[in-house]
């Protein structure tokens, strides 16, 4: 279906790319036929490396698999607790679970982000690691967090999934823990015509490690096997994609973040919707706004509306929360917040390819919703 206002209109997003994108695929496929490991993977990652302020990136093919060699290369194993929230996508806590160690689900704040103070009562003796989730495009309390990783000695790998290029007290995402992941999912802020992730670090030997793992555990400079590993590598040519794009990533967040504003002045005042924080420009957090999330009363009547009588596309994430899917065995924890949050949020469109009177039709749409009520 064609919305009038799509949530993401990724032709369009091509569209604009049209002719770099030709001569750029004329280039990879037919000129060099550069498929697998190639300068224009290295050229990405020494790139995103910089763009992030970190020494080493490693393209992988997923957010996930960033998240879990990531966890193995830092050793996590069975017997150790790592401390996550629930309200993330599942491949967060898929990545300790792979590695045999336990996760420790904590709430979050009215931020959607972890909650500080539930995070230093999760800590245990078998406490290992934390994995903070910066949803949204915004940063969790990083000094807060960090403090407390360095009292405890706990390691930090951040997923920063839906935050490249957000940052707190001038530091971006990605740059404070042992590891930042990031996806690369074609509908992120930088996303590519597939799937792909990358992890950034300051650890050499860290990202040693996950070279070898995402490429079969070999170390292609001695031939020498160092262990069993993956076929995670992220392709030349999406990387040679993602290169092309990442120059225009400065200016599709400052989009991102005129957009939040629209909407922020344009549904301020209305009782029954709890907004983000507006973009701040001198202010401790740089929001990107991967998505623009609210807490609406009434909200599935508020989706239905939107979606068949305005001919808007919004998405809810997660209506049952991770915690409540019982195949996953986390049933055991009570995230009161978590839960609330997934009755109340939806994400209205956000993407750089909609117009300023897109975004207000949205506006006026809500603002009668609630007229009605």
């Amino acid at each position: 279906m064609a919305y009038k206002v799509p949530f993401v209109d990724l032709p369009a997003h091509f569209k604009h790319l049209e002719n770099e994108l030709k001569l750029l695929l004329e280039d990879v496929l037919f000129t060099r036929a550069d498929f697998i490991m190639r300068s224009d993977l290295r050229e990405f990652e020494n790139n995103i490396a910089s763009y992030v302020g970190v020494n080493y990136a490693v393209g992988v093919n997923s957010g996930f698999d960033a998240l879990h060699f990531s966890a193995l290369s830092a050793g996590l194993s069975p017997g150790d607790e790592v401390i996550t929230v629930g309200h993330t996508f599942v491949a967060t806590v898929a990545a300790i679970v792979h590695c045999g160690a336990t996760p420790i689900l904590v709430d979050i704040g009215d931020d959607f982000n972890m909650d500080m103070q539930q995070l230093e009562q999760a800590i245990s003796t078998r406490t290992k690691a934390v994995i903070p989730v910066h949803l949204n495009g915004r940063l969790c309390d990083m000094e807060k967090l960090m403090n407390l990783a360095n009292m405890h000695n706990l390691l930090v790998i951040e997923d920063a999934a839906q935050a490249l290029g957000a940052n707190f007290d001038g530091k971006k995402a990605g740059s404070f823990g042992l590891t930042g992941c990031f996806s690369l999912y074609p509908m992120k802020i930088l996303g590519g015509a597939g799937d792909g992730g990358i992890v950034v670090t300051n650890d050499e030997k860290i990202e040693q490690k996950i070279r070898f793992l995402r490429d079969h555990g070999q170390n292609r400079e001695t031939r020498e096997l160092t262990g069993y590993g993956f076929n995670s590598r992220l392709d030349n040519l999406q990387a040679s994609i993602l290169n092309m794009k990442l120059k225009y990533l400065p200016q599709w967040i400052e989009r991102r973040r005129e957009i939040a504003n629209i909407y922020h002045q344009g549904l301020s005042g209305i009782s029954d919707i709890k907004l983000p924080p507006p973009p701040q420009t001198n202010g401790q957090y740089f929001d990107v706004f991967q998505n623009y999330v609210v807490c609406a009363h009434d909200r599935d009547r508020l989706v239905s509306y939107l979606k068949e009588d305005c001919d808007i596309e919004v998405l809810i994430s997660w209506s049952i929360p991770m915690h409540h899917h019982e195949a996953l065995g986390l049933s055991h924890f009570k995230l009161p917040n978590t839960e609330k949050i997934s009755r109340e949020v939806v994400s209205l469109p956000m993407n750089t390819e909609i117009s300023n009177e897109q975004v207000e039709y949205v506006i006026d749409c809500v603002r009668n919703f609630y007229k009605k009520l």
